[in-house]
């Protein structure tokens, strides 16, 4: 290995200028095809059963997410300004490209089913903005005594009013998001108008993500910097460091981009991640040249980047593997955003440990080695070491007696632990958009849809009243047990409509009429009279399948799960009407995927802690030296569920990758321990002595690698996203539990356990 190196370092300002042609072929790869994700749809397995029910169930019933306008005015709705302006952005809408005039509602477009000496007709609420006092007084008794509008269309207190505009999942764009947004502003004054709906929260994400990439990668640049300027004392070796990380980030983002990968919510924290665990392998580097150049300080430089090299490959190259371990282990998640972070933060993690080896001592031997203090300082240096070795030894009882406590109380925290979905939840809760989704909620019934998809074995199942019948009374219990939920339509709405206007708008007739034959009387002059496309909204044309929808005011799977709870227990009552319960749309696909977030983390979890215990077994050969491995990063992973649990952070798409970025980190620490003890074990045969010049020579390094991995997480502590605030609080703490895990638990064990001592204490009794 020594003389490979040697002739290598020959080839030194030839490596140097490859890997900057290499870095601008990616960058510029990154430049052209880079492109940002935020349809959650796109996140999910489309060959997953129920994704791929719920895109059937979709194209059946036309189910699209909606852009909701709500336009508020202190003093009603009902005035010729207000609904002139709701018919002029109804038309402004119907004039975008990426919006159909028929997937458009609002109290303009609305349909109006009223009873008439004929029969049924159905009429507009009005075309032409009402001028006079009795008109507007018309309008307004019209939409209050039509259940399908009043409370739907319009809210109880009748000062606000919304325009829905359902859009397909491809026509969203940058340009569009602001398009809507300057529509919205156009019409302000005096009304209030907000817009809403998961394809705005989408939109906003979109937005805010590249500038908050923007904002946290030169922060987190120049807090490396400062930290490793602190700690290596050398301005050439920090700016090197980083050059290596900024470079295998660039790498990163351009193979991305070479595979057509979109950049997801949690890919931007892929810079961020990189930054600061690339520099670990630069970090342990230059201290085990500090210390050698201080052992041997008239060292030739080639000799001493090739001590350098050998000493610290194999310590260096099993650190990656097993980072690479913890990202590679996210390739079990269902989910994309968390398969591909792995495989391409693996990748990443990769390109550092390669550059690492390759860039660093290419510029050491291009330009002067670092000078350090001789010798004669060394115990001044070792001091603090030794001392802390000591009191670990002295204290170890204490030790175990307080990873004990802290385990069982990490345990009960577990079982507090919460999984959720939500989108809103990535935004602060004062930010306009959660403003804006909390008004929409609280005045209509809500921005988050369920559809329960109803399947007869026949044809014309739902003109049956005894099945109409259970729907409604599935409507009525769910929305009135459950807060959460706001709002119901199905076909059970048009039919309890037609039948009250067919009898002069009675009120004890605002039910399913009893006869199959007069419901199929009521719907053949709907399709006649009306606009059969709201109908079909509802059921299929040949009345086998139908489209309940439930409206929620939270996108949170925990609520969704409330829903469901009771929607379940209708089945056994459908069942026997010959009609199954299956569910579809963004609401119920944000659920499974909620489902398949936690199977995928604790599948990744259990599969890198394996593969992290057999890699330890191969590499020290010794399956026990595995098992001790391993201790830093099963307490740090228990710990951290803990925390979750006791500070009440929810299990989401972004605190998914803790414990697997957790491990993979926190394993390096126990490593490089390891790997120095053995070393030191064969040199001093001493147990005290290996011991404390462990924790000098790894111990230090170790420091300084916790000290730079935890300044570069916390710097997501200033991230516009509260879930990306989280990933870097939890990270840090993990990092420093893996720290002290490894510095007292783990070498407590080795100590005790003699592992490199056997001989010695047999030969001693």
């Amino acid at each position: 290995m020594e003389k490979f190196v040697k002739k290598s370092l020959k080839f030194s300002v030839l490596i140097i200028l490859v890997i900057i042609a290499i870095t601008f072929i990616f960058a510029k790869i990154a430049k052209d095809n880079s492109r940002l994700e935020t349809n959650l749809d796109k996140y999910m397995p489309q060959d997953h059963p129920a994704f791929k029910y719920s895109n059937k169930a979709e194209e059946w019933f036309k189910i699209k997410d909606g852009i909701i306008f709500a336009i508020y005015n202190e003093d009603g709705v009902f005035n010729s300004s207000t609904l002139k302006k709701i018919k002029s952005i109804t038309k402004e809408l119907g004039k975008m490209k990426e919006i159909r005039k028929e997937d458009i509602t609002s109290l303009y477009t609305a349909d109006n089913i009223v009873g008439t000496e004929d029969g049924l007709d159905v009429r507009a609420f009005y075309k032409r903005v009402p001028k006079t006092k009795e008109k507007l007084e018309k309008v307004k008794k019209m939409v209050v005594t039509n259940d399908m509008v009043y409370r739907k269309l319009v809210s109880k207190d009748l000062k606000s009013s919304i325009i829905i505009a359902r859009i397909d999942d491809d026509v969203f764009s940058q340009d569009f998001y602001h398009r809507i947004l300057e529509l919205a502003k156009k019409y302000e004054g005096p009304e209030k108008i907000y817009v809403a709906g998961r394809p705005i929260v989408e939109g906003t994400l979109a937005y805010l993500m590249p500038k908050d990439m923007k904002k946290m990668v030169p922060i987190v640049i120049l807090f490396i910097f400062g930290v490793l300027w602190f700690l290596l004392k050398s301005l050439k070796n920090t700016i090197t460091t980083l050059i290596v990380v900024l470079i295998s980030t660039i790498w990163t983002f351009g193979l991305m981009a070479s595979f057509h990968i979109p950049i997801y919510a949690v890919s931007t924290m892929i810079p961020v991640m990189l930054i600061a665990i690339g520099v670990a392998y630069g970090v342990h580097l230059y201290s085990h040249l500090e210390l050698h150049l201080k052992e041997h300080p008239e060292i030739s430089k080639s000799d001493a980047i090739s001590n350098m090299v050998k000493e610290m490959w194999k310590p260096v190259m099993m650190a990656a593997v097993t980072t690479m371990v913890g990202f590679v282990s996210l390739l079990t998640s269902s989910v994309y955003p968390v398969k591909y972070f792995g495989l391409f933060s693996a990748f990443g993690v990769f390109s550092a440990f390669i550059l690492s080896l390759l860039f660093i001592p290419a510029v050491l031997y291009v330009f002067n080695l670092p000078k350090f203090k001789s010798k004669k300082e060394k115990q001044e240096h070792t001091k603090p070491y030794f001392t802390f070795t000591e009191k670990v030894i002295k204290g170890k009882v204490f030790v175990i007696l307080i990873t004990l406590i802290v385990l069982i109380l990490s345990i009960y925290g577990i079982t507090k632990v919460w999984v959720s979905s939500s989108f809103l939840a990535k935004f602060e809760k004062d930010s306009d958009i959660v403003k804006t989704d909390h008004f929409v909620n609280q005045h209509f019934g809500g921005t988050t849809t369920l559809n329960v998809i109803l399947e007869g074995k026949e044809k014309d199942t739902f003109k049956r009243p005894e099945v109409l019948e259970e729907m409604v009374k599935m409507q009525d219990k769910v929305t009135g047990s459950l807060a959460v939920v706001g709002d119901s339509f199905s076909l059970a709405d048009f039919i309890k409509r037609m039948n009250k206007v067919m009898h002069a708008d009675k009120e004890e007739f605002n039910k399913i009429p009893d006869n199959k034959d007069l419901i199929a009387q009521f719907l053949l002059l709907y399709e006649m009279s009306g606009d059969p496309e709201n109908l079909w909204r509802v059921v299929d044309d040949k009345y086998q399948k139908a489209n309940l929808t439930f409206q929620l005011k939270s996108d949170d799977s925990v609520q969704l799960k409330k829903a469901i709870k009771v929607i379940e227990t209708f089945r056994e009552r459908f069942k026997k009407l010959g009609v199954n319960i299956n569910y579809a749309g963004s609401g119920y696909k944000a659920l499974v995927f909620t489902d398949l977030l936690l199977k995928g983390q604790i599948s990744s979890l259990i599969v890198s802690l394996f593969i992290v215990v057999i890699l330890l077994t191969i590499m020290f050969r010794n399956f026990f030296i595995g098992l001790i491995g391993s201790v830093p990063i099963a307490l740090t992973a228990i710990i951290n569920f803990g925390v979750m649990g006791w500070a009440n952070i929810p299990l989401s798409s972004t605190t998914a990758l803790i414990s697997s970025i957790a491990i993979g980190i926190g394993i390096d620490y126990a490593i490089h321990f390891i790997d120095r003890y053995r070393i030191y074990a064969r040199e001093f045969k001493d147990k005290d002595l290996t011991s404390k010049h462990t924790m000098y020579h790894a111990g230090r390094a170790i420091l300084f690698n916790a000290l730079v991995v935890i300044a570069g997480f916390m710097v997501l502590v200033f991230s516009v996203f509260p879930p990306n605030r989280n990933l870097g609080e939890l990270v840090s703490l993990n990092m420093f539990t893996s720290f002290l895990g490894t510095l007292t638990i783990m070498f407590i064990i080795l100590y005790i356990k003699n592992i490199y001592f056997k001989k010695e204490v047999k030969n001693e009794n």
